[in-house]
C-alpha cells in the first residue's frame, strides 16, 4: 500500500537513557517527543512503522568498537517506555546488529512489500545508525525524509555533517 513509511531508528533504553550503555547525549532527550509525535500521526492514519532496533548477542564482535549494548532479552535493547503505546497491524519491528538497518535484516523486503512513496526517519544516532541506514534508503531510490527535530548524536559536529551529507551527497529532503 503506497504512502509514508516511519522508520524509527534506535529510540532504546540503551542509547535514550541517560543510564543506557552507549547514552546518546543529551540530544537524545530532546527527540522524544517529536518521535513520539510522528509515531503517533503516522499510526493514526495508518501509515507503517518501522522500529529498527539494535539486537546484539552477548558476544558481538562490534563490541570490539563499542561498550556492551542493547544485548538481546535486556531492558537496554527495549524501545522506550514513551513508544509502548505503538502497536497494531501497522507497526512492524526489525532487529539488526550493525549501524544499518537493511544489513543481515528483513528491511527490503518489508519495504518492498509496502512500496512507500517516502520514507521519513528518525532516531539516533545521526552520524552511525541512522546516516547509514539513510545510505542505503537513497542508494535503493527511495525518497527519504529526515526530521532535523527527530535526530541526535552525543557527538554535535559529526550530528551536523551527517545532516549535511545525507542531504547535499544522499539527496534526502531535512525538515
Amino acid at each position: 500500500m503506497p504512502g509514508k513509511v516511519l522508520l524509527v531508528v534506535d529510540m532504546l533504553n540503551d542509547f535514550i537513557k541517560e543510564d543506557g550503555a552507549l547514552y546518546c547525549g543529551a540530544g537524545a532527550a530532546k527527540i522524544i517527543d517529536k518521535v513520539t509525535d510522528l509515531v503517533r500521526e503516522f499510526n493514526s492514519r495508518g501509515d507503517n512503522i518501522v522500529f529498527i532496533m539494535d539486537a546484539h548477542d552477548p558476544d558481538d564482535l562490534e563490541f570490539n568498537r563499542f561498550p556492551k549494548h542493547c544485548v538481546k532479552g535486556t531492558a537496554g535493547a527495549e524501545l522506550i517506555r514513551e513508544l509502548a503505546f505503538a502497536s497494531g497491524p501497522n507497526t512492524f519491528k526489525v532487529f539488526k546488529n550493525r549501524y544499518s538497518g537493511f544489513y543481515r535484516t528483513d528491511l527490503d523486503k518489508t519495504l518492498q512489500r509496502m512500496q512507500p512513496d517516502e520514507v521519513h526517519v528518525v532516531g539516533v544516532c545521526t552520524n552511525i545508525c541512522v546516516l547509514y541506514t539513510v545510505e542505503e534508503l537513497c542508494n535503493r531510490d527511495y525518497k527519504v525524509v529526515v526530521y532535523r527535530d527527530g535526530v541526535a548524536s552525543f557527538d554535535e559536529q559529526a550530528h551536523q555533517w551527517a545532516l549535511q551529507q545525507m542531504e547535499t551527497v544522499l539527496g534526502a529532503t531535512l525538515v
